[in-house]
């Protein structure tokens, strides 16, 4: 089912979204990658703030390649969420609501999200051209010495994603498997 949602994602959103619905998001995002994640982690650890308000926010993972002339971002792929496993349960507990990448994710990352009602969507891997278009602009607000890892704030119209994991811990990746099994 085809579901366009408007950004922040709401909890009421979000607890309503299923594993294997197609979404078109448009909004305020987020991106944040490895080291911006180490570095939000290092910060709780010191008792700091983050650097943005994460509660009810999503954070794409992506790192973008510079932008074209007249354009507000370059490539916009998604990368590998597992990289983020480590940090993402105490991101959920904080508030953290959605998450977009490809890839599989922990059981520990499930279970904050079923405890937290947060959702896990997909980007498609190797569109990240065709998924710049959906950008409008593009800021750097966190840690812009990490360059492509900075942490941006990101407007985008109708981003197509799908749920992989939904808040009830329902995972796509498994439920596929399944379906397969099941018909072959």
């Amino acid at each position: 089912m085809d579901k366009k949602i408007s950004m922040p994602l709401s909890k009421e959103d979000a607890l309503s979204l299923n594993c294997g619905d197609y979404v078109y998001l448009t909004g305020t995002i987020y991106t944040a990658r490895d080291a911006a994640h180490k570095r939000m982690y290092e910060a709780l650890r010191k008792g700091e703030p983050l650097p943005i308000d994460i509660k009810g926010q999503t954070i794409y993972y992506m790192g973008p390649s510079p932008a074209r002339e007249g354009r507000p971002i370059g490539s916009a792929g998604p990368t590998t969420a597992s990289r983020m496993d480590k940090y993402a349960p105490e991101l959920l507990d904080l508030g953290l609501i959605g998450m977009i990448g490809k890839g599989k994710r922990t059981q520990e990352v499930k279970d904050a999200m079923i405890r937290n009602g947060a959702v896990y969507f997909a980007a498609v891997g190797g569109a990240g051209a065709l998924l710049s278009k959906c950008i409008t602009s593009s800021e750097v607000v966190a840690y812009d010495d990490l360059g492509t890892e900075a942490i941006r704030k990101l407007e985008v119209k109708d981003l197509p994603v799908i749920v992989v994991i939904d808040h009830t811990g329902k995972d796509l990746y498994i439920e596929s498997q399944k379906q397969y099994r099941e018909e072959s």
